[in-house]
């Protein structure tokens, strides 16, 4: 399958979603997230967003993956994250026991993508990261104005290294 790059006037845009142990470095976060796209198809252009578990917000690594990307990192709490457990490929005892959710990168993944949003690629694992990646074809502003629990938007493409 090969991924395209986003089109405004249809919504189509892919979302990393992003599981990090605390101090990964920045370069196994960015090398991981690239390898998936590449496994994919999809170009860097393609990524509008960058989603992972609040808890890891200030992860220096999140911050590094979303500004190569100039796209904003965006935040979910773990009940959040945990209501798209229907959706995961790959739940995980082991990480609710350690974040209160069954998956992070694929949840954070479609918890961004909206509910009309899939999974192209399942959990890939390096050795203290994860990321998984979904598509979406919601107008990115439906996005920005999700329901139930907003998410939590960091504009990293805006900071300095």
């Amino acid at each position: 399958m090969r991924a395209e790059a986003p089109h405004p006037g249809t919504g189509r845009f892919l979302v990393l979603g992003l599981g990090c142990e605390r101090g990964t470095l920045p370069s196994e976060l960015l090398d991981l997230s690239l390898v998936a796209l590449a496994r994919l198809g999809a170009a860097p252009e393609t990524v509008a967003f960058v989603a992972t578990l609040d808890v890891r917000a200030e992860e220096p690594a999140m911050h590094a993956v979303a500004r190569y990307f100039s796209v904003p990192l965006v935040t979910f709490p773990a009940a959040r994250l945990e209501a798209e457990t229907p959706r995961l490929a790959n739940p995980s005892d082991i990480v609710f026991a350690h974040t209160g959710c069954h998956g992070v990168a694929e949840a954070a993944a479609l918890a961004q993508a909206g509910q009309g949003g899939r999974l192209v690629a399942e959990k890939t694992k390096s050795a203290h990261a994860t990321v998984a990646i979904a598509e979406s074809f919601q107008p990115l502003a439906a996005v920005s104005s999700l329901r139930d629990s907003a998410p939590s938007h960091t504009d990293s493409s805006r900071e300095r290294a």
